[in-house]
Formats: structure tokens, C-alpha cells, sequence
């Protein structure tokens, strides 16, 4: 009896949470377009996210072509098929592993400082002093971050896709004595615009779950300055399974209209 009495409350607890998120996304999209517009702090957030993530993206997508070439070699010259390795490393890397790689790094790297920064604000009441001074601190703080990670998510995975396939081929340049010219030719050669666009679409709607979640709970963080920590944490969790789950869909939509 007291387990079923828990597992309604997690449930009315979730169903209110979806309710709350839901709400914060209509106020994001009605706040959008009403001006004033804050373009100077929109572009501060999409320097200082998009210059701080560089490095790590750079250094993951190298890792990670690296790794997935010296992986996947021997089993191609098993099957004497070790030719079709540009086009089978940069189709699984612009299809799905840099997007979805890239994404959870920005979750943990931006998702939770966003959720840090605006929990601090709330905590000390920096939140309540600018709705004081008449400042809009929605559209101020909240506007501003879910605008600029939607914008530098997609530039971010695509450096991260360019450096992965340059660590890849640099793999077959040394182990296989495959020119980098001759390289590349095989990548774009095998590359459709199927491949491309619905992938950049699904990065868009990557860097809007990451600002939204991480927005929403540092913007409605409580319980003091445990519950920074808490908000920059569940920022990260939510966000990871919501990032999978537009993963699907994306998929899923890409298979009806390309498969």
C-alpha cells in the first residue's frame, strides 16, 4: 500500500514537473518575440559558449575517429572491404556519433552551468533584484541562453564531425598509406544531402533541449544552495534522456521521408 501511495506521487510529481516545462516553454516562445531584443548578451553567450566548448569538442571528436578507424579496421580487412572506410566512418560520424556525442558533451559542459549560474542568481535573489529594477530577467537570462545554445550547437558538431574524420584519416594515412586527398575525395563522394540536412536539423533542436532544461531548472531552483547543485545535476540527467529521445524521432521522421 505505502509502495503504490510513493509511485503516485513520483507520477503526479512527474505529470507536474512536464506541466511546469511546458510552461516555460510557451513563456520562452511569447517572450521571443517582444521586444526589447537583447542582442548584445545574445552574442556574449554565444561566445563564451561556443569558446569554451571548442577545445573540448575538438579534442572528443578527434578521440573519437581515432578510436572508431582502429576499431573497425581489422574487421574490414577480415572482409577485404578496408576501401569502404571513408564512407562507412564519415556517414556513421555525420549521421549519428558526432551529433549525439557532441550534444551529451554540451549538456554536461553548458547544460549544467547554465543550471549552476541561474540557481546561484535565484539563491542570492539576483533574480528577484532585476525583476525590481525593472529589468525583464527572463528575457534577460533565459531568452538569451536557450537562443545561443540552439545557434552554436550545430557549429559545434560540425567542427567536431570535420576534426573526427581528420583523426580518422589520419589513422589510414599512417596504417593503410591512404592519402589525405584521397581520403576526403571517398568522404564527400559518399556524403547525400540526406545524410546532411536532417542531421543539422536534429543539432537545432539538440541546443534547444540543453538551454530549455538547464534554463528551467537553474531559473526554478529552491532549498538554498543544495539545490544549485541539484538543478545543475538533474539539468544534466533530464536533458541526456531528452536528447535521446529527439534522437528517436529524428530517426524515425528521417526513415519515413528518406528510407
Amino acid at each position: 500500500m505505502e509502495n503504490d501511495s510513493k509511485v503516485v506521487t513520483s507520477f503526479k510529481n512527474f505529470l507536474i514537473e512536464i506541466g511546469e516545462l511546458s510552461y516555460f516553454t510557451a513563456r520562452f516562445f511569447k517572450e521571443l518575440f517582444n521586444p526589447p531584443f537583447e542582442l548584445k548578451e545574445f552574442l556574449r553567450q554565444c561566445y563564451n559558449m561556443g569558446n569554451r566548448s571548442l577545445l573540448l569538442v575538438s579534442v572528443t571528436g578527434f578521440i573519437i575517429g581515432l578510436v572508431f578507424t582502429l576499431q573497425s579496421r581489422p574487421t574490414l580487412e577480415e572482409f577485404g572491404a578496408v576501401s569502404w572506410m571513408p564512407s562507412m566512418v564519415s556517414i556513421s560520424i555525420i549521421r549519428e556519433i558526432g551529433p549525439i556525442i557532441t550534444a551529451l558533451i554540451c549538456a554536461g559542459r553548458i547544460g549544467s552551468g547554465i543550471g549552476a549560474e541561474l540557481g546561484s542568481m535565484r539563491v542570492t535573489e539576483q533574480i528577484d533584484a532585476m525583476e525590481v529594477s525593472g529589468t525583464n530577467p527572463f528575457k534577460y537570462l533565459v531568452v538569451t541562453r536557450i537562443l545561443a545554445t540552439t545557434m552554436m550547437l550545430p557549429i559545434l558538431v560540425f567542427f567536431g564531425d570535420a576534426i573526427a574524420i581528420f583523426g580518422s584519416a589520419m589513422v589510414e594515412n599512417m596504417k593503410g598509406n591512404v592519402s589525405y586527398l584521397l581520403y576526403f575525395n571517398q568522404v564527400f563522394d559518399s556524403l547525400q544531402f540526406s545524410d546532411l540536412i536532417p542531421t543539422t536539423f536534429k543539432t537545432f533542436f539538440f541546443g534547444f533541449a540543453i538551454g530549455l532544461v538547464g534554463c528551467y531548472k537553474g531559473y526554478n531552483c529552491k532549498k538554498g544552495t543544495a539545490g544549485v547543485g541539484l538543478a545543475a545535476n538533474s539539468a544534466v540527467v533530464y536533458t541526456s534522456m531528452l536528447l535521446f529521445i529527439i534522437d528517436f524521432i529524428a530517426v524515425f521522421v528521417t526513415n519515413i521521408f528518406y528510407g
